[in-house]
């Protein structure tokens, strides 16, 4: 059994002439080799590979499907001592019909023959000369399992794994749709798709959106350059799809040809499918008559090199940044000028500490007044200066206010929390949770009190990191009236900031970018004898970096401890040190599970992202629940 979930793909485009099946068939072997010697647990060749798509009426000739048939035993026999298994394609006669299959291989064995269901007839297509499409159910060819309908995986259960065929993808029903109801978690497509401006982008959209729809998998690997040009161009266009995101992808026209690869979490893929309801309701309104087919074997381990492991899996991909984050900021806006509106709020009331998560709030209490057009002074912006406050964070919260246009007003909380140190018989001396939770209620009440007093509401400015962490405190940071980065993670918040940064004038700029440059810290504990900052959030807890990347991986792909931790050393190795990254495994572990109490009773938010831990819209925990599980 794999003990990590992953498993690698590879989509070959093979060198090809048409009609050639001896030549094709050494490309065939060679290339499968060189996808076992790179451990792919299941390589996939295109369409009618072993004859080249492009045949015609020569696919009328018994001397060429005979050929093929032996081509495919010969391809088989050739690689009977690889680990991999292998998809090609290949007509084959079966009665008077002949139908354009894909062959499961492994070990010398042909597995399974899934005949191609929908015969492109349109626009030079002419496949249903040649062609006759899928016939319902199963049949029998020698003891070989041939169908539609055929789910391939191991005794184990591991990897499950179905194929459609090209043109079954650009059908009204794809085959995949069913056979990912039926627990399929991967569908590979050999295909022949001819070159056309803009249809290698339409393509790609196809392939990720059907691997979204199915919450799974989608391999794709389409006919070269070797094919006829007698009518039109084949590209070579091979994708690896991921729950909607293209992890790889090949250069198109390559006239050698080539593999692309991606390591994919299938463990992963089944935790997404039992948590969206949709899809266990829509499997549950479907027929299932798929076939299992369980007679393959895969190797046990994968080594992620080709995992799209990013470290920032909360970011968007290269080239979005501008949209994502775009968005973010605007349902941030949208559901605190909603609430403001509910409440007839005449004010918004924050504390600014000139850290990240009250610059983004603040940022965002802007946003929401120029869309009501209020004026920016009905921002009641608060600086709240106590034992820990440095003068660079309090200097920036000063410029962050006033550049903004927002109404300041300063509090210095430190006479009060000594007065409530007095009344409660404890010596400040002790630097203990005491000491810091006095200062963080403290801020809290007053802010409660001023919105209050002016009509308005309490802006919360806690993030989804600390939320996760339980780094704030019971009725203090942790409340407010309405949270605007509830949902938003810490890594994020610094794309947010400068996103806006880049739009904002020379002075607000520089601000906010002192601002990104300032370690995390909750300033609750003297500075150092130089003034500088001695409280260093990360230096307590573990880089954000590493703990956001644990949350999504067991919120979104429900990896246990030591899938976290083999990840986690994957995606940070050369960042961070290997011990670094299992003390902040654990620490995650541990604070996520004892601090759900936190979380039970926290203010509504917007949900702005694929995480939430609300306790209405996103995490229903207990908040007794043990981790002595994920802790063994």
């Amino acid at each position: 059994m794999n003990t990590l979930g992953y498993y690698r793909f590879a989509a070959v485009t093979p060198q090809v002439r048409v009609a050639d099946v001896p030549f094709n068939v050494n490309g065939l072997v060679e290339r499968a080799r060189e996808a076992a010697a790179g451990r792919a647990h299941v390589v996939l060749f295109p369409e009618l590979c072993i004859t080249g798509s492009t045949c015609g009426d020569l696919f009328f000739q018994p001397q060429l499907v005979e050929a093929a048939a032996a081509g495919l035993q010969d391809f088989a026999a050739r690689t009977e001592d690889l680990e991999s298994v292998f998809i090609l394609g290949l007509p084959l006669a079966l009665g008077e019909s002949l139908y354009n299959v894909a062959a499961v291989v492994q070990h010398g064995q042909v597995h399974g023959f899934v005949p191609k269901s929908v015969l492109p007839n349109y626009r030079g297509h002419c496949e249903r000369r040649w062609f006759t499409p899928a016939p319902a159910g199963q049949l029998d060819i020698d003891g070989i399992p041939f169908g539609a309908n055929l789910v391939f995986t191991d005794d184990a259960g591991g990897l499950k794994f179905g194929i459609e065929i090209c043109e079954d993808l650009w059908s009204a029903m794809p085959p995949s749709n069913r056979l990912c109801l039926s627990g399929a978690r991967v569908v590979f497509n050999p295909a022949a798709s001819i070159a056309q401006a803009g249809k290698a982008a339409l393509r790609r959209r196809m392939v990720a959106r059907q691997s979204e729809q199915c919450v799974g998998a989608y391999v794709f690997s389409s006919a070269g350059v070797g094919e006829s040009s007698q009518d039109a161009v084949y590209s070579g266009h091979a994708i690896i799809a991921d729950c909607g995101r293209v992890v790889a992808e090949s250069n198109r026209f390559s006239r050698a040809g080539g593999i692309i690869y991606a390591d994919i979490d299938v463990e992963g893929i089944g935790m997404r499918r039992r948590a969206e309801s949709s899809f266990a309701e829509s499997a549950a309104q479907v027929a299932d008559d798929a076939v299992e087919v369980d007679t393959l074997s895969f190797p046990a381990e994968c080594d992620l090199a080709h995992a799209h492991l990013s470290t920032h899996p909360f970011l968007p991909d290269e080239g979005q940044e501008a949209e994502f984050c775009g968005d973010v900021l605007d349902i941030q806006t949208a559901g605190l000028v909603r609430r403001m509106e509910q409440v007839h709020a005449k004010c918004l009331v924050l504390g600014v500490s000139g850290g990240l998560d009250s610059t983004l709030a603040m940022l965002v209490c802007a946003r929401a007044c120029r869309e009501l057009g209020m004026p920016a002074e009905n921002i009641l912006a608060v600086t709240m200066p106590g034992f820990g406050t440095t003068g660079r964070t309090y200097n920036n919260a000063v410029q962050l206010i006033k550049l903004t246009g927002a109404t300041f007003k300063e509090v210095d909380i430190k006479p009060a929390c000594l007065q409530h140190f007095k009344d409660l018989d404890f010596d400040p001396a002790q630097r203990t949770n005491t000491y810091e939770n006095v200062q963080a209620r403290e801020r809290t009440s007053i802010l409660m009190n001023l919105a209050n007093l002016k009509g308005g509401i309490l802006v919360g400015t806690g993030d989804l990191s600390e939320l996760a962490l339980g780094w704030c405190t019971y009725n203090g940071d942790h409340m407010s009236m309405y949270g605007v980065n509830a949902s938003v993670p810490k890594t994020l918040i610094r794309s947010l900031i400068a996103h806006e940064l880049a739009r904002c004038d020379k002075k607000l700029a520089a601000v906010l970018q002192d601002i990104l440059d300032t370690p995390v810290s909750p300033e609750l504990l003297p500075p150092a004898d130089d003034g500088s900052m001695e409280q260093k959030t990360e230096d307590i807890l573990g880089p954000y970096d590493i703990h956001d990347f644990l949350l999504y991986h067991f919120l979104q792909r429900g990896a246990g401890t030591e899938k976290l931790s083999a990840l986690a050393q994957h995606a940070f190795a050369g960042e961070y040190a290997a011990d670094v990254i299992e003390k902040t495994v654990s620490t995650f572990i541990k604070r996520f599970f004892t601090q759900q109490f936190k979380r039970s009773c926290s203010p509504d938010a917007p949900l702005c992202g694929p995480v939430s831990l609300s306790p209405r819209a996103g995490l229903c925990m207990p908040s007794d629940a043990s981790p002595a599980v994920w802790q063994d």
